[in-house]
């Protein structure tokens, strides 16, 4: 092969790879606007179970006091105290907060959503349908329809997750209360 074929051959692949880069950039990129709220954290305060502290200044809380140990990262069924799931955001994790009256057929579909890093609990204090949290970060939403805004959620981990204050690897152990 001539020395100008395979300098063609070179230009096809390279711009084939950058291509291909820039199309999985884009990928992983947020679509949709930020629709969450800037809530500063109180404090990074270790706190012992059930211990009395000031009120947080966000619902569901995304930052303050908090327990010692943090919340295994799956789907629950069952209610997990904040002050443990507080700490899994201090550690970048995000949580999707649903409140128990959601329909069946959407708490199966955020199941969908329990991978890395990710908390989904039902929380009866909750005042929508469903929050998403991060550290210092809250959106919150009722449902439409009875639809769940995948894309909203999707953009959310996109942004604000492994964002905590405490850098935590995926699949690291971590001490739990459970």
């Amino acid at each position: 092969m001539s020395k100008t074929a395979w300098a063609i051959l070179i230009a096809v692949i390279a711009g084939f790879l950058g291509w291909g880069g820039y199309a999985l950039v884009k990928k992983n990129e947020p679509s949709g606007p930020d629709l969450s709220v800037f809530y500063p954290a109180q404090n990074r305060e270790h706190i012992a179970v059930d211990a009395t502290h000031g009120e947080y200044n966000s619902n569901p809380p995304s930052g303050g006091w908090h327990y010692a140990l943090t919340a295994r990262k799956k789907f629950y069924n069952e209610s997990v105290p904040d002050g443990y799931v507080i700490h899994n955001l201090e550690h970048g994790d995000v949580w999707i907060a649903y409140h128990p009256r959601i329909p069946a057929v959407v708490k199966n579909e955020l199941k969908k959503f329990a991978f890395a890093k990710m908390i989904i609990t039902p929380r009866e204090q909750n005042d929508t349908d469903i929050a998403l949290v991060s550290w210092e970060r809250v959106d919150k939403f009722n449902l439409e329809g009875g639809l769940l805004p995948e894309g909203r959620i999707r953009d959310f981990i996109k942004r604000y997750r492994n964002r905590g204050p405490e850098k935590i690897p995926a699949g690291a152990m971590e001490s739990t209360f459970n």
